[in-house]
């Protein structure tokens, strides 16, 4: 019994000795006991799985399944039109025109063809293309992709962006799906349909290669796409797809010394497609709003001149004001610098077009920035509709 007691005792009192030594570890050196390690969590495919799919893709992903959405609403269309051939001034000696009769005084006429693309927009069959494809056409001819063919009659046009909208007559038309162009990144994979050359419906693919491109001589109102897909003659009027099959903009120009395609090629954002679509469709036209200005780029002499502050290097110069427009009857003279639109700086030309356009007419813009005497200025001005033809 004596020794079980001393037994119990020894074991109490070590153990209160390593009691004592942890809680002495805890107070003075609590590093040196382990600790909990973090976990870090990441996702990652499993190795197996990447090696599987590394060992059996040989190409690049497919974009298959984006054409095949948007290709059947890409459509051929086909115009002509009787062009008057010159006469040479050969005709014009009255002499010798009584050897050849009086049928020589008639213009010689010729059968003019082009090409293009289109896209239907809407199963009642609303095909939207480009204004330079059908201008001035006599028979207007769309081709499907599932080898139906039809006359086409013009809806409406607007030369200004370079849009234009037909209407055929046919039934169980595909329709495309409009994606949202202003999301568009460089670098984005884009996809460009349509009928180059006339040999038939082709697909090119490339990337964004920048969006917001102006001034380019194109069209009156320019926010272009620019892509290195293939745009060749005949791509005109064609879609501009993304990876998912929706159409972010319709192929407009190709940027080329030679006639073919050289990696730069143009595309009408889809928002202001969509735009000019539903203006052509709802009022017979685009309405636009117009001040009656015609503007340019500031130079660096004239921001030293006018005492411009560096730093804020923004507005355009008025070049021209129209007698009896809302901006004469404001003021506004050449010469002046418009700095500030709306409380918002003026960027550039194609920032202050964007801006008044957008205005429906009878509201009201304000107008800041430096008469050209040095003196600031503030206009209130009544936005008016911009006339069809500048």
């Amino acid at each position: 019994m004596q020794s079980h007691k001393r037994v119990v005792q020894f074991i109490l009192k070590y153990l209160g000795i390593g009691v004592a030594v942890a809680m002495v570890t805890i107070w003075l050196a609590p590093g040196l006991l382990p600790t909990e390690r973090p976990i870090v969590e990441i996702h990652e495919t499993p190795l197996a799985s990447h090696i599987a799919v590394a060992r059996t893709t040989t190409t690049p992903v497919s974009y298959a399944d984006a054409v095949m959405r948007a290709a059947p609403a890409v459509v051929n269309i086909y115009t002509t039109k009787q062009v008057a051939e010159p006469r040479h001034p050969f005709f014009d000696e009255r002499a010798l025109r009584r050897y050849f009769g009086e049928r020589y005084d008639q213009p010689r006429k010729r059968l003019e063809t082009s090409l293009g693309s289109g896209v239907v927009i809407s199963s009642k069959g609303y095909v939207l293309t480009n204004n330079h494809v059908i201008n001035g056409a006599d028979e207007i001819q769309v081709l499907l992709s599932d080898g139906r063919s039809t006359a086409a009659l013009v809806v409406g046009s607007d030369p200004e962006t370079d849009l234009a909208v037909l209407r055929i007559d046919l039934q169980g038309l595909p329709t495309v799906t409009l994606g949202h162009s202003q999301t568009l990144r460089v670098g984005d994979i884009a996809l460009a349909i349509g009928n180059p050359f006339g040999i038939g419906q082709t697909v090119t693919q490339g990337i964004i290669s920048a969006t917001g491109r102006s001034q380019l001589g194109l069209a009156t109102i320019e926010n272009f796409i620019q892509t290195d897909a293939a745009i060749n003659p005949g791509n005109s009027g064609g879609a501009l797809i993304n990876v998912h099959g929706e159409v972010v903009g319709i192929n407009t120009a190709i940027f080329s010394r030679t006639g073919g395609s050289l990696g730069i090629g143009f595309a009408i954002p889809i928002s202001l497609a969509r735009g000019v679509f539903k203006g052509i469709l709802e009022d017979g036209r685009v309405i636009r709003g117009w001040i009656g200005i015609q503007v340019q780029s500031i130079i660096p002499q004239l921001i030293t001149a006018y005492g411009l502050n560096t730093s804020e290097q923004h507005g355009v110069l008025i070049a021209n004001v129209q007698p009896g427009t809302p901006a004469a009857r404001a003021g506004l003279k050449p010469g002046d610098i418009l700095l500030n639109i709306n409380g918002s700086p003026v960027a550039d030309i194609h920032n202050l077009l964007t801006v008044i356009t957008a205005q429906k007419p009878g509201t009201t813009i304000v107008v800041s920035g430096l008469h050209k005497n040095g003196h600031a200025f503030q206009h209130r001005i009544p936005i008016e509709e911009r006339p069809r033809r500048l």
